[in-house]
């Protein structure tokens, strides 16, 4: 399925500024090498756009509904798509979050990783270089309706990373709903949280709410990468979207796919946090 739609945002004086790039890309339930295809063409757009960073959704490769195919399609970390998108980041010069994939933890080799055996929710953010910058495997598993919390591993690791003049942090789809966790990211100074997801319908408001919620209380911003496409009982509400510092959407998409680029200012999170200082009146 080929993109459809597009949604941009200008930015004002560029600046430090980063040019950030949301690949909302159609994915299909185990359809593994279409998914990474339809990633990697992404990822090309992106850069032909003058994109600095894109970002790709939660479990695009398999699929996130897809749980009894997890440990058919689980790859270690030195695997063929992590692989083929460092690749890609390089040739194109520019940083790529590889949203996430099933990560086989047993047969990862040069990686630390947080169980011996058993698989993970694990995102890679590499350079315009190909270089790895970022792990992130998801902290908090999904037990609603869900297979996840008895499917995987849960993550460690709370890192970010610089791409250009921009602090990045990762967090994934149900980590939305704990505040904690983004709290850790600002005291380790971040200024743009990716938030790969594969969130579905009804949940539109909690997806909004959240979203601007993460990015009001931290005075950062929050863009959220989500996939498209429709599964056996689920269907993905797209909507991925891009929120500033003071909650305000800057570029945004409906439910099918799009890729969504917008400015990321660094300048924009000192100064919102200079002129309305929440964050120094925090007490716990």
């Amino acid at each position: 399925m080929p993109f459809d739609t597009d949604a941009d945002a200008a930015g004002a004086d560029r600046g430090d500024a980063l040019t950030l790039a949301l690949a909302q890309i159609h994915i299909e339930a185990g359809e593994v090498e279409t998914n990474v295809d339809r990633a990697l063409a992404a990822v090309s757009r992106a850069a032909d756009r003058g994109a600095d960073l894109v970002a790709l959704p939660e479990l695009f490769t398999v699929g996130y509904f897809a749980f009894d195919l997890y440990g058919r399609t689980a790859e270690p970390f030195e695997g063929d798509t992590f692989g083929r998108l460092r690749e890609a980041a390089a040739d194109h010069g520019i940083a790529v979050l590889a949203g996430s994939i099933v990560e086989d933890l047993s047969a990862t080799e040069r990686i630390d990783t947080p169980a011996d055996e058993g698989l993970a929710n694990t995102s890679a953010l590499f350079d315009a270089s190909g270089d790895l910058q970022l792990i992130y495997r998801k902290h908090h598993l999904f037990g609603y309706e869900s297979a996840e919390s008895e499917l995987l591993v849960p993550g460690e690791r709370i890192d970010t990373a610089t791409i250009g003049d921009v602090t990045v942090g990762v967090t994934t789809c149900y980590d939305l709903r704990f505040p904690e966790l983004y709290r850790r990211l600002v005291d380790d100074g971040v200024d743009l949280v990716l938030v790969p997801s594969a969130w579905p319908y009804p949940r539109v408001e909690h997806w909004r709410t959240l979203s601007r919620a993460r990015a009001i209380e931290n005075q950062a911003y929050v863009a959220t990468i989500n996939g498209a496409g429709t599964f056996d009982d689920a269907t993905l509400l797209g909507r991925s979207n891009v929120y500033d510092p003071w909650g305000v959407s800057l570029a945004s998409s409906g439910d099918e796919p799009a890729l969504v680029m917008t400015e990321i200012e660094p300048e924009t999170v000192a100064t919102v946090r200079e002129e309305f200082p929440a964050l120094r009146d925090r007490r716990l």
